[in-house]
């Protein structure tokens, strides 16, 4: 009956204090008004056990839980139920830019280079139920894979669909994959557009001049967040196909353009990030999605129900009780 029931009041259980004193109170003067008579003997006495008598402290008893349940009642007991609405006030559209160059492949991240960022990608995603977000591809030459959108089952799909293959000219173009999201982005109306871009390469072809992208993404007011993904050093990189068209694997310097990365988020008023493991790569998209934060309004709404009647009618009912077996019942002894 009580679960989940809250007291508004609670002072006035002090009161329950008062119901001790009342029990000794009826104590002392119950021994001071039963009247006693001695005698030698009781021959010649008829006697005639009577269970009215004994039950006449019910009265009592009954006036006492009255007085408890309305000191309960005084002290509100409730029960609430609390509804929210949230509202996003200031939403964030976003694009990765994710490098699918053959490099790509390295195994120094595990498995290799392109399935961990999908993996840290993909929980990034889910982390964004409020945001929209789109995926451009690029090695050689870019485009759109998925343009902004808030479907996050589209964009996970999309995302998981992407590999490397030899359809996309081979090369690393910074610059256009750049160009190519802040032409996603340059019309949107979002309050906030943000573009996350990554490689693991240095800029060796496409048509757009990284540093021309850049100031694009500035003139419509986009921030860029660029990650350079791979080891210090040496990385077990594909080198050539064989002739069954698997790759050939080598130890190859990584190179990665991190000036370039560097001038491009500085420009833009982003950041750059390294990533030279799984770990760290999680980290870093971590570490974006708690500077670009979108803003919620949440509205509660608390509807509170009172409980007191009850407590207040079962009080009544006692002392009702309480009347009518004290002029009935136990008219004679009490």
């Amino acid at each position: 009956m009580l679960q989940g029931i809250t007291f508004e009041n609670k002072i006035f259980f002090w009161l329950l204090l008062a119901l001790p004193l009342a029990i000794l109170w009826y104590v002392l003067k119950h021994k001071r008004q039963t009247a006693e008579l001695k005698i030698s003997s009781l021959k010649g006495f008829k006697t005639k056990q009577s269970w009215l008598p004994k039950l006449k402290h019910v009265l009592f008893a009954l006036r006492l839980i009255a007085l408890a349940l309305l000191i309960t009642a005084l002290a509100r007991p409730r029960t609430s139920e609390t509804k929210s609405k949230t509202k996003t006030t200031r939403g964030i559209d976003i694009v990765m830019a994710i490098d699918v160059s053959a490099s790509m492949l390295a195994k120094d991240l595990r498995p290799n280079r392109l399935e961990a960022l999908k993996d840290v990608a993909s929980e990034f995603i889910k982390g964004r139920p409020n945001d929209r977000i789109g995926l451009v591809e690029y090695a050689g030459e870019s485009y759109t894979k998925t343009p902004i959108t808030s479907d996050k089952a589209i964009v996970l799909r999309s995302l998981d669909e992407i590999k490397y293959n030899t359809i996309i000219e081979g090369g690393t173009a910074i610059g256009m994959g750049l160009a190519t999201s802040v032409n996603r982005l340059k019309d949107s109306k979002a309050k906030s557009k943000v573009i996350i871009l990554l490689t693991d390469g240095v800029n060796n072809s496409g048509a757009i001049n990284p540093t021309i992208a850049s100031e694009l993404a500035v003139e419509f007011g986009i921030k860029v967040y660029t990650i350079g993904l791979g080891t210090n050093g040496m990385a077990l990189s594909p080198v050539a196909i064989l002739p069954n068209g698997r790759f050939q694997y080598d130890r190859v310097q990584v190179e990665i353009d991190e000036e370039l990365l560097k001038s491009i988020a500085t420009a833009t008023g982003g950041k750059y990030f390294r990533a030279t493991n799984n770990q760290k790569l999680a980290e870093i998209y971590d570490e974006i999605n708690k500077l670009e934060k979108t803003e919620i309004d949440e509205i509660k709404f608390t509807t509170y129900q009172e409980h007191f009647r009850p407590f207040v009618i079962a009080a009544m009912v006692l002392l009702l009780l309480e009347y009518l077996m004290r002029i009935t019942v136990f008219r004679s002894f009490v």
